[in-house]
């Protein structure tokens, strides 16, 4: 003999799955779901920043002669631009505060703000850290090409890089970082640091 009992029937109406599991109820209502969404969202933006590459930004006046000497000369391959990148997370270069020496008589507070992510060139530097080149550095003294960049660590690694490489360099100074390096046609590339 087989009984069939309905649990609707034994139950009183007014009991719900709340009722077993308050917690459940809470984190079902809407607020519940939204801190939910909030909590997931804050990981998913941490993960995504923390594995984002440092990139370092420099200056140059030729993109060609640049690519010339971080391909040919320090032998630095070309990375990807990171996600980040393209939703202009790091595009405020803080051009308004860039010693006017050092930028082009063309770049300007119009031609900065139309800069891309993904303009320029790209390059590992190390295992997560990149090396982004733009253009928009004048000319140094005597036709130099210059190359300037706000971030010391940047010119030390580029520094080493010569070094491993064994081209000639001549330190210039400690403070600001400047040193000078030949490239393949024998143009002096002047490595500058700008002080922010």
């Amino acid at each position: 003999m087989i009984l069939s009992i309905s649990i609707n029937t034994l139950l009183p109406s007014s009991l719900t799955l709340g009722a077993f599991f308050p917690a459940l109820d809470s984190l079902l209502s809407t607020q519940g779901i939204m801190v939910m969404l909030l909590a997931a969202y804050a990981g998913a933006m941490w993960m995504f920043l923390t594995s984002a590459p440092k990139v370092h930004t420099v200056m140059v006046t030729d993109l060609e002669v640049a690519r010339q000497f971080y391909e040919g000369l320090l032998d630095l391959s070309a990375a990807e631009v990171p996600l980040h990148y393209y939703y202009n997370y790091e595009q405020t270069l803080g051009v308004t505060g860039i010693d006017p020496l050092y930028m082009s008589a063309g770049m300007g507070t119009t031609s900065a703000t139309k800069l891309n992510g993904s303009d320029g060139l790209w390059y590992q530097l190390k295992k997560s850290t990149q090396l982004h080149v733009i253009s928009g550095a004048s000319f140094g003294s005597k036709n130099r090409h210059r190359h300037v960049c706000f971030d010391r660590e940047c010119l030390e690694q580029v520094l080493m890089r010569v070094q491993m490489r064994q081209l000639k360099y001549k330190v210039r100074s400690q403070k600001p970082f400047n040193f000078l390096v030949k490239d393949i046609e024998g143009r002096v590339i002047e490595m500058v640091e700008v002080s922010g």
